[in-house]
């Protein structure tokens, strides 16, 4: 019987947390916002979130942290302590009556025997168990120790999109987004085999998370072209600029936005359709006079401009002013923690008429353990069905977006099972086939985009002129066939096109329509053009991106991945709302929302403490010392510019790195035993270390320390991951034949499934309207019908003319 609508859509699912960490804490915490039951199960001295302080606020004894207060609500709380047998038991119990367990490592009960991931998995077989561990449980490095920078190094993050000048040391990203980035993808990956019987042991990757979030498929784009995607470091013009009163970003992804920059800065001459420079080399060419602008212009002056020429744009965020955004407030973007009172980011998304849960206050230490002592509960009986190696099987999706934020939603969704059917037109393909610097003299052009390839492979393609009428008729033919609808237009293109939820429901009354939207679809910036650096900037995570002597850099990478994975989250939940009611859910995934999500600890810290976080180019709050250090290797392009990632989380591990590089007498003093005393003499260390990795190449320099136990890494070039021994025990990386560029190494997913399936990768991308005939077919069209479709341009395989504009 269908539920009342008025139940979140995960009511009735437990999950008990053993986990440490924003990672775990943040996958449980969107479970929570569904409706999920959690229970954290914490060891006496508690998790170590409580008394965390990014600003090194002082938590009183008893109190908790902002962040955890934000990470933790909804939740409950049971002290274990595993060398007591009652308190295994309890554990045990707990375990017997959930659904799924989320694990990582770093409390007594995660690294005791009896709780490894293997071993709740043998003795609770009806549980999902989802592991999150930096580089695997299994693999030549699953037990090596990591921090958020230096995974980051491993990554290719650091250096991967060009970001930075090349007088100085590349930066990484601020703001521990990679710990977000594994927890919204160990939410999804739970929501996903959800029902696929037997419980099964999920195990998730960060680096392999941060490669898919920090990264542009740079395996992909190297092996299908023949070049990394950059070469160089350089600063992105305008990118973050500095106005008469204040930091503004604007950015151009196209051609067009350049020329309507060119106009807005009064340098229309600029404008050269034929020049052999690309948009980002004729920026910089000009990027003195395209600053000397800015800088006599106020930002909303200047946002104003950008916003009617269509030029992407936002103000820099951070956690003193985004509160006070306008649309920020319009939108109530931030609520009050319901038991601290600081103000706290509000759901990264929102669906009616399914109900996510109001936030709920977090739980003291140890604040529910009477109760679960008390509790009776009877086991799950262990499941007798086997699991399905598809989880998603069965779904058919409707996937009208473009770039990178949709298509990565959708393109998860095809690799566990779902039939998805990726539309464009030949007027205007899918985004990322333009995007791959190949002549359009060269034959099929359109179908050599490395980064198409990787975002869209087991899909269909479909191609529809929605601005004709038969295009239109057909694409309403086909909402009635699918479950799912997903879209990542601006608001203002399907409410021209007559396709709101409230037609499509007319069409097909239960589907899931998910939209996905830069900045929502209500509020001031409704309509404002959404590329990655803009939300990033309006979010507040390029603010913690750079040096401090100089403006942000953009990171130009967070803000789409985190966006698709944050809406394939409540794409699942809704999912779950009409597999409980019946009913259809309208799905709202707006890019900043998911953004501000994982940039949370600056508006908390701000408004809990007072506190201002700021960027520190490569230092930060979870390590010290932690930065990047030049190696004595030349790099692939010929310049002295490798670098290794050093990060030191804890006093023992500051003991090992001394021994480790021979005790010298500098390293053995006392002020420095402490992090406090590091972080105070963060320079020398610096200097000291910076002169002991001088001489050394990369490869000894990480064997010397990651044998000895200290977080260390190799700053990757991207297109270098294969290269690491982990992904390839993994099969992190599946060979795809292409037919027009043949075959190249493609990334999958950063968790592995023990019930399957053991190949993510099943069809090359659809080349552009590859599946026109078998779908319209389907539709009931004869030959004939479809053959004039094409006549008249409704459908074809090849870009109009044009197109590429």
């Amino acid at each position: 019987m269908a539920q009342a609508d008025t139940e979140p859509p995960l009511a009735g699912y437990t999950v008990v947390e053993l986990s440490s960490g924003i990672a775990g804490a943040y996958c449980t915490k969107l479970l929570a916002d569904g409706g999920a039951d959690v229970v954290k199960v914490e060891s006496p001295e508690g998790d170590p979130l409580r008394s965390w302080s990014s600003s090194g606020a002082v938590i009183p004894p008893g109190g908790d942290g902002a962040l955890f207060a934000f990470l933790a609500g909804s939740k409950h709380s049971v002290v274990a302590d595993p060398a007591g047998r009652d308190d295994v038991e309890l554990v045990d119990r707990l375990l017997a009556a959930a659904d799924a367990v989320v694990w990582s490592a770093g409390s007594k009960v995660a690294d005791s025997q009896d709780f490894s991931p293997a071993a709740i998995h043998l003795r609770h077989p009806h549980l999902t168990v989802l592991s999150i561990t930096p580089f695997g449980l299994e693999g030549p490095w699953r037990d090596r120790v990591a921090t958020e920078f230096t995974l980051q190094a491993w990554s290719g993050g650091i250096v991967g999109l060009g970001r930075g000048e090349p007088d100085r040391a590349p930066v990484f990203v601020g703001g521990q987004v990679g710990e977000y980035l594994a927890g919204v993808y160990a939410s999804a990956a739970l929501l996903a085999t959800r029902h696929c019987g037997a419980g099964q042991l999920l195990d998730l990757s960060m680096l392999e998370a941060q490669i898919l979030g920090l990264t542009y498929y740079p395996v992909t784009y190297f092996e299908m072209l023949g070049r990394p995607w950059r070469d160089a470091r350089r600063v992105t013009v305008p990118g973050v600029a500095r106005a008469k009163d204040g930091l503004v970003d604007v950015g151009c992804g196209t051609a067009q936005q350049w020329f309507d920059l060119c106009a807005m800065v009064g340098h229309p001459e600029w404008i050269d359709e034929a020049s052999p420079l690309t948009i980002t080399e004729q920026a910089t060419l000009h990027a003195d006079d395209i600053y000397a602008w800015f800088e006599t212009n106020t930002v909303d002056d200047i946002l104003e401009l950008a916003t009617a020429f269509r030029i992407p744009n936002a103000p820099v965020a951070n956690g003193a002013n985004m509160a006070a955004l306008e649309h920020f407030r319009e939108r109530g973007s931030f609520v009050p923690n319901p038991r601290d009172g600081f103000l706290q980011p509000a759901h990264p998304y929102r669906m009616r008429p399914a109900r996510l849960r109001p936030p709920q206050p977090a739980p003291r230490l140890g604040e529910h353990t009477a109760r679960y002592r008390s509790a009776e509960p009877a086991p799950r009986p262990t499941p007798t069905a086997p699991a399905r190696r598809l989880p998603l099987s069965g779904l058919r999706v409707l996937d009208l977006t473009t770039f990178w934020a949709g298509p990565c939603c959708t393109h998860f969704l095809a690799m566990l099972g779902a039939e998805v059917i990726h539309v464009e037109s030949t007027r205007r393909p899918d985004g990322t086939r333009l995007i791959a610097g190949v002549p359009v003299t060269e034959n099929q052009w359109w179908e050599q985009s490395p980064i198409f390839a990787a975002l869209n492979t087991n899909k269909k393609g479909l191609t529809l002129d929605l601005q004709s009428a038969r295009g239109r008729e057909l694409l309403c033919r086909l909402v009635a066939t699918c479950d799912v609808i997903a879209e990542n237009f601006t608001p203002r293109v399907l409410d021209q096109l007559g396709l709101d939820f409230a037609a499509v429901q007319s069409i097909k009354p239960d589907v899931v329509m998910v939209r996905m939207p830069g900045f929502g679809l209500d509020g001031p910036w409704r309509d404002k053009p959404a590329f990655a650096y803009v939300i990033e900037s309006a979010a507040g995570v390029s603010w913690m991106t750079g040096y401090p002597d100089r403006t942000p850099y953009d990171p130009y990478s967070v803000g789409d991945p985190n966006a698709g994975m944050h809406s394939l989250n409540a794409l699942l939940l809704a999912l779950e709302h009409r597999r409980r009611t019946g009913q259809g859910v309208l799905v709202e995934a707006a890019m900043v929302d998911a953004a501000l999500s994982v940039a949370a600890e600056q508006i908390i810290e701000h408004s809990a403490y007072g506190a201002l976080l700021e960027r520190a180019g490569n230092r930060g709050p979870t390590a010290a010392p932690q930065n990047l250090y030049r190696a004595a290797d030349i790099d692939e392009f010929g310049r002295p510019d490798s670098w290794v990632a050093i990060a030191v989380a804890t006093d023992e591990q500051w003991l090992k790195l001394c021994g480790a590089i021979g005790s010298p007498s500098w390293a053995t003093d006392p002020k420095l035993t402490t992090a406090a005393g590091r972080r105070a003499h963060h320079d020398f260390v610096d200097g000291q270390l910076a002169a002991w990795c001088a001489d050394r190449s990369r490869d000894d320099i990480v064997a010397t320390l990651w044998e000895a136990g200290v977080p260390v890494a190799k700053v990757m070039q991207p297109h270098r991951q294969t290269e690491l021994e982990q992904l390839g025990f993994r099969g992190f990386f599946e060979e795809v034949d292409h037919p027009v560029k043949g075959p190249a190494r493609l990334s999958t997913v950063p968790m592995r499934f023990s019930a399957g399936p053991e190949r993510l990768h099943t069809a090359h991308a659809p080349l552009l309207g590859q599946h026109n005939r078998e779908l319209l077919a389907e539709l009931g069209l004869t030959d004939s019908e479809i053959a004039g479709l094409e006549a008249d341009g409704v459908i074809g395989g090849a870009p109009a003319m044009g197109a590429g504009g």
